[in-house]
């Protein structure tokens, strides 16, 4: 009898134990496959802190043993982004994968613009080398394997956007009438006006003439005539033609097309009012 009730005692603490383990919290490298599993390729230090219950130090050690083989990867500090097996040779998934979480984490308002933008809508020669962001902030650029992505101040809240769908979810890209826009108004950063007047050729075709006029309400009214100007000089004038009747309406002054450079004592166009002091010649 009393062996029989030490079988039964072990029995009992046996299926309590089995019990406990399969409530118990996952480990981090575990829990990352599950996420990974579901679809979800980001997560917070604060997320893992509450999924695996264990402590703030013994956290931080996975994390640095999960970036150390090249399973995760921190763009910035708290955030953490997953890397599948066919991403581990570039040593991070596309940008376009977390950015709009990387974005809502960091609390600032977003969205993808400039060559990006235009890439997305097929207006680019080539794929950029560097993923662009509009934000309301100065931002520092970040580097995660071979991603680079590059932050650009500008009206992030307030400029017209759309949704599109990524293959982890969605992001907020700049419409092709902003992008227009952002494309002169940042031409620097793009390239020069040469590449930018390429990707115009290319992207006017999706630019409608009423929500141009629209999206110009947020720019300044000499980007809005250059870019006017650019697109004639395309043979795309049926575009602006909105554009055109409400700039002639008010008071428009003359500016150049490229205000870092001296004017030459040219005349600006009766229609734009732009000095053209560089020539345009788009990219091949």
């Amino acid at each position: 009898m009393k062996l029989l009730l030490t079988e039964v005692n072990d029995r009992s603490y046996f299926l309590q134990a089995m019990t406990r383990s399969s409530r118990s919290p996952p480990d981090l490298p575990a829990w990352v496959d599950d996420l990974q599993a579901q679809g979800r390729y980001t997560f917070t230090r604060e997320e893992a802190l509450a999924a695996t219950g264990n402590t703030e130090i013994a956290v931080a050690a996975s994390l640095r043993r999960l970036r150390k083989a090249g399973r995760i990867v921190s763009p910035r500090r708290g955030f953490h982004v997953i890397v599948p097996l066919e991403y581990r040779a570039t040593g991070a998934p596309p940008a376009e994968w977390f950015v709009d979480d990387l974005m809502r984490h960091l609390g600032k308002p977003y969205y993808v613009g400039l060559l990006s933008a235009a890439a997305l809508y097929g207006a680019a020669h080539h794929a950029p080398q560097v993923f662009q962001v509009v934000t309301d902030v100065p931002t520092r650029p970040l580097t995660v394997g071979r991603v680079r992505v590059a932050f650009v101040q500008g009206r992030a809240a307030h400029s017209p956007t759309e949704t599109m769908n990524t293959a982890t979810g969605t992001i907020r890209v700049s419409t092709p009438e902003a992008t227009a826009l952002d494309l002169v108004r940042h031409a620097s950063a793009c390239g020069g006006l040469q590449t930018v007047a390429g990707v115009l050729r290319e992207l006017a075709e999706r630019i409608d003439g009423a929500r141009l006029v629209d999206a110009a309400r947020g720019v300044e009214r000499t980007v809005a005539q250059r870019l006017g100007w650019i697109l004639d000089h395309l043979g795309a004038s049926e575009r602006t033609e909105p554009l055109g009747r409400v700039l002639a309406s008010g008071p428009v002054f003359p500016t150049a097309l490229r205000p870092d450079q001296p004017e030459g004592g040219l005349e600006p166009d009766p229609r734009w009012h732009v000095i053209a002091n560089a020539d345009i010649e788009e990219d091949e």
